[in-house]
């Protein structure tokens, strides 16, 4: 399947906004319907959010989590989207949360496997890892910001 960039516009826009809706609250039926079943997802870095999480409940846990530590003010915001031939889709994307009652920007590439009209899978890079490991650092966490 080649995936045309307004396909890609469309499916990305999709998932932001369920994870948005998500993110603030809402129910995860609409992620379940864009993610593929067996969904892996790779987070870099040194920070709560960071592994590679297999499979839509593990997904959806990692959801969760990025949820709670931001206290439902997380907010994904797209800036451009880039396709090829393939099952590939790039997007630019830049986030905001209010974390611990501080306000946090950053900027990540997420790279997005699309397969039978679905996300299967997304490598998400940050511009500024440490910038980014510093927002999704564990706050709560008695042994520092750097336990995960």
């Amino acid at each position: 399947m080649n995936v045309d960039r307004e396909y890609a516009v469309t499916l990305l826009r999709r998932l932001h906004a369920a994870q948005n809706a998500f993110y603030a609250g809402g129910d995860a039926a609409p992620l379940r319907e864009v993610l593929a079943e067996d969904v892996a997802w790779h987070i870099p870095g040194h920070n709560a959010i960071a592994g590679d999480h297999h499979g839509v409940e593990a997904v959806l846990a990692y959801f969760r989590r990025r949820r709670d530590l931001a206290d439902r003010s997380f907010r994904i915001h797209n800036r451009d989207v880039l396709t090829g031939e393939g099952e590939w889709i790039t997007a630019l994307t830049d986030g905001t949360a209010v974390i611990a009652g501080e306000e946090h920007t950053w900027s990540t590439v997420g790279l997005y496997h699309v397969r039978d009209g679905r996300i299967g899978s997304c490598r998400l890079l940050p511009f500024d890892p440490a910038a980014f490991d510093a927002v999704w650092s564990d706050r709560s966490s008695p042994a520092g910001p750097d336990t995960v």
